[in-house]
């Protein structure tokens, strides 16, 4: 077995295997980086004819394996960094991201106990304490890395549930959740992440304890009717847990007027929670940072990286402005973090993490700020805001395209507009141009919906792509769009 495939160890035989295994499948990326597609254009039921495992007795050995990951997975990947790949919220990644994962996968550090990640620690902790700097909060190191945007949301949500109970004298964490729950509310923005309802479910509250709150013109909470739901909730007899505010909404890209949230619930004491999953990229802006004023009055933020900080999935973090509401999920194990450890000072971050064997992702991060510096970090970030500005600008002078909503971070919503048809024609019509240009593997575009109007949206993350590379794009609609209307 040794011979096939040894465990990575420092053995001669080990560091040879690693080697090897780590060259050919380098080649294999650079050659993939090459190809001028942006993808091979497969569909679903070809995918699945072509793809087959093959686990034999004996096995294939290293270089056949990873042959066949070539093969059947690497040729067949979407191109992330092709400048006509502008879908969703899938950064390209930085290559000082790919150099820390090499050494996040080869040392395999589990970030539940000190003992088992020393120096990993250490550095997440200061990596939070930084991150905590830049929100506003405190000095301090409350916070943790964490999967992604769902998972810290979660984290936001719980602890928002577990600190109004407190308050009312009930531990959940020791007797669960007690009294008439559906009396229980949680606001969020119509526009919010859908991980709000899917969080509340999985604590047991249901999507029926989410109250939406209407949305103005750019999509953003409309503070008046947050504080008329806020009425209605304690006239109906009902308790808001929390209010979720979004700093960065999936299409538009919307920001909340955070400091107003943060004054209607200072008044009711209710836990404010922002998403700032997309729109934290904006703490290292020097053009767009003011849009961020207010995150410093939540009572928790969630972050992500593995967005328009353009690391490479997964790698978020949650922030918790107050460390005494820690105490709510605090469970102590005598193998992890036992109070022999604690009275020596020694840090076990699974007492603040949802997961227990955790990456190190936060290494990612690290080497990115120290690799690039605050001021061309800043650069990559605003480049994506900037370009959709403009790129709204030229949408808006083109007869064949419509723009819907100015955008506000880095993302632009348009549709193709024909000179006739209804509602629900242009609708489909803009659907199948979605649907044709990843068909032909030319460009992957975004297909949503903004107040009702079915529109194509580009997110514009990647920091090498320029207005040439998106008029190429947009011309691209246009002839689909053509196309398929005569068609």
């Amino acid at each position: 077995m040794s011979d096939l495939n040894p465990i990575l160890s420092g053995s001669a035989q080990s560091i040879a295997a690693y080697q090897e295994a780590i060259e050919q499948s380098t080649q294999a990326v650079v050659q993939w980086l090459k190809q001028p597609e942006m993808y091979q254009g497969k569909t679903v039921a070809e995918l699945r004819e072509r793809i087959n495992l093959e686990f034999t007795s004996q096995g294939l050995g290293n270089q056949a394996a990873i042959e066949r990951a070539v093969e059947y997975f690497l040729k067949d990947s979407l191109s992330v960094h092709h400048p006509q790949c502008v879908a969703h919220l899938h950064c390209p990644s930085l290559v000082i991201s790919q150099a820390a994962e090499v050494l996040i996968n080869a040392t395999n550090q589990s970030m539940d106990s000190w003992d088992q990640s020393p120096s990993a620690t250490i550095i997440e902790m200061k990596l939070i304490e930084w991150l905590r700097a830049q929100v506003g909060y405190p000095a301090g190191d409350a916070g943790v890395f964490t999967s992604g945007g769902t998972q810290s949301n979660l984290m936001g949500l719980m602890l928002a549930r577990d600190a109004f109970f407190a308050r009312q004298g009930h531990s959940v964490q020791q007797h669960g959740l007690t009294g008439n729950l559906s009396k229980i509310k949680v606001l969020c923005s119509e526009n919010a992440h859908f991980s709000v309802q899917k969080n509340m479910a999985l604590m047991g509250l249901g999507y029926q304890s989410v109250t939406l709150v209407k949305t103005d013109a750019f999509s953003r909470m409309d503070v008046n009717d947050l504080a008329q739901k806020l009425a209605e909730a304690k006239a109906n007899g009902e308790q808001v847990m929390a209010i979720v505010a979004t700093a960065g909404t999936t299409d538009a890209g919307a920001i909340d007027p955070l400091a107003d949230i943060a004054a209607l619930a200072a008044e009711q004491q209710i836990w404010v929670h922002v998403d700032a999953a997309w729109g934290g990229a904006l703490l290292l802006s020097e053009k767009y940072r003011h849009f961020l004023n207010g995150l410093e009055l939540a009572d928790s933020v969630t972050l992500d990286f593995h967005k328009q900080f353009f690391q490479t999935i997964s790698c978020g973090a949650f922030l918790l402005k107050d460390a005494r509401h820690y105490q709510l999920m605090r469970y102590q194990a005598a193998y992890l973090n036992s109070d022999f450890d604690e009275e020596q000072g020694v840090p076990n971050l699974v007492s603040k993490s949802l997961q227990t064997t955790r990456r190190f992702d936060a290494l990612k991060l690290w080497m990115g700020l120290e690799a690039l510096g605050k001021k061309q970090y800043a650069e990559i970030i605003d480049n994506g805001v900037t370009l959709a500005q403009q790129v709204a600008q030229f949408v808006a002078e083109q007869p064949q395209l419509e723009l819907v909503m100015q955008p506000q971070l880095a993302s632009v919503l348009f549709r193709f507009r024909p000179e006739k048809g209804d509602t629900a024609s242009v609708a489909l019509l803009n659907q199948r141009i979605g649907d044709a240009l990843l068909a032909s593997g030319s460009a992957n575009v975004g297909v949503t919906e903004a107040d009702g109007v079915t529109c194509l949206k580009l997110t514009l993350l990647n920091p090498t792509v320029c207005l040439e590379d998106v008029k190429v794009l947009l011309a691209s609609v246009v002839a689909c769009g053509q196309q398929l209307q005569n068609a």
